[in-house]
């Protein structure tokens, strides 16, 4: 596979896992549903195989399981896990933001600068696709600045479980601009160098993530309060 078919396949999966996480969130897809590979794959007009791999990243974040000899289905969301995913995140994020805060370079700071600003664009536009984009950017760049690459695999792997809820927030622009105001808490404290305010503003802004999608989840049919069936 070339570096350019390979990019194709990388979008082609992350535009498959957002667009069914969004479905199932934002209840276009109810509880209970089984879904097909071979269907989903003339949906999007794609092989099976980065489908697979999209139905794969879903599971782990709890918005699909599979089951033997059954396939995957979408399941409602445990409200202990989703809490769990979250509090993993928020601590591991809030370490990384600690370690920037005392290890950012000059360049680091400038395109964290840089997409602070285009946070604030997409939020003026009210464009919420643009403002996840511009997200995931932001913490990607803070994870590089604590300069430490094995919190940074381990931030990225906690982060994954919980991309889904933190994407179809921003349906919400009330939750963008809140979003906007903790990053710019979070910017502040790492301008100054100041660890603890860094790390202590990072925790309350993924904290107040997954309060949000708790929020989100109780509208819908998708949050439960029970353990996660064992799979045999």
């Amino acid at each position: 596979m070339t570096a350019a078919s390979a990019l194709i396949a990388r979008s082609s999966v992350e535009d498959i896992r957002q667009a069914l996480a969004d479905d199932i969130l934002l209840g276009r897809i109810a509880p209970g549903t089984h879904l097909s590979e071979a269907s989903l794959s003339l949906r999007f007009g794609v092989s099976r195989t980065p489908v697979r791999e999209a139905l794969n990243q879903i599971v782990a974040s709890g918005l699909l399981e599979r089951r033997a000899n059954a396939g995957v289905r979408v399941c409602a969301v445990p409200e202990r896990r989703l809490a769990e995913m979250f509090e993993l995140s928020a601590e591991l994020e809030a370490i990384c933001a600690r370690h920037a805060a005392k290890r950012i370079t000059e360049t680091e700071r400038d395109r964290l600068l840089a997409i602070h600003r285009r946070g604030r664009d997409c939020l003026a536009a009210d464009n919420p696709e643009a403002y996840d984009a511009a997200n995931l950017d932001f913490h990607a760049t803070i994870f590089n600045a604590s300069h430490n690459a094995y919190l940074v695999e381990a931030a990225l792997s906690a982060r994954a479980r919980v991309i889904p809820y933190r994407r179809a927030q921003f349906a919400s622009s009330e939750r963008m601009h809140r979003s906007f105001a903790e990053h710019e808490a979070i910017v502040a404290a790492l301008t100054a160098g100041d660890a603890a305010a860094a790390e202590a503003a990072m925790r309350t802004h993924v904290g107040a993530a997954g309060a949000a999608s708790r929020r989100m989840l109780e509208t819908t049919p998708l949050l439960n309060g029970t353990a996660p069936e064992t799979t045999r």
